[in-house]
């Protein structure tokens, strides 16, 4: 299966006396524009996936439907799992990713999460990556622990590839 493992994009910030709870925390316009952006860099490089799975904070589901349309995917094949939260297990997120079956998955979360579910599906024991917000981290997963970490996009490249 190819994984593409996305950060979610800039929100609004906790320490904001307005900011609603975490969970709640909406991707800011300028958050929102620059993941649009990052999303068509994807595109340019011939990126395109069958499904979506994301966590159901406001700020990754934001990401998630933001990337969906122009990487092939009907909004209603965005699934939203527990697994992908802040502060989850990392085997949860495993076996989420083994169920979903699909050839090729697009996954919105957090950091640090992300990097460590990236670590365990390529056997690796600490973390490899450091992705920043809208950053994308490409596998071939193969297994539990049998992936390959294939490329690792910084969210700058990426909103200058979908600015061509």
């Amino acid at each position: 299966m190819r994984l593409y493992v996305m950060r979610h994009g800039v929100a609004m910030d906790r320490h904001d006396p307005a900011a609603p709870s975490d969970p709640e925390r909406p991707l800011t316009a300028d958050g929102s524009e620059r993941t649009r952006l990052a999303v068509l860099g994807l595109v340019r490089l011939g990126v395109h996936v069958e499904r979506v799975l994301t966590s159901p904070y406001l700020r990754a589901t934001q990401t998630a439907a933001i990337a969906a349309e122009p990487l092939g995917v009907p909004r209603g094949a965005i699934e939203t799992l527990d697994a992908l939260a802040p502060e989850q297990p990392v085997d949860a997120a495993v076996a989420a990713i083994e169920a979903a079956g699909a050839r090729s998955t697009l996954l919105v979360g957090h950091a640090p999460e992300l990097d460590a579910l990236i670590a365990r599906l390529v056997g690796a024991t600490q973390p490899l990556t450091a992705l920043k917000k809208a950053g994308v981290a490409v596998l071939d997963v193969r297994g539990p622990s049998g992936g390959r970490l294939l490329a690792v996009y910084e969210p700058k490249v990426l909103r200058q590839l979908g600015r061509q």
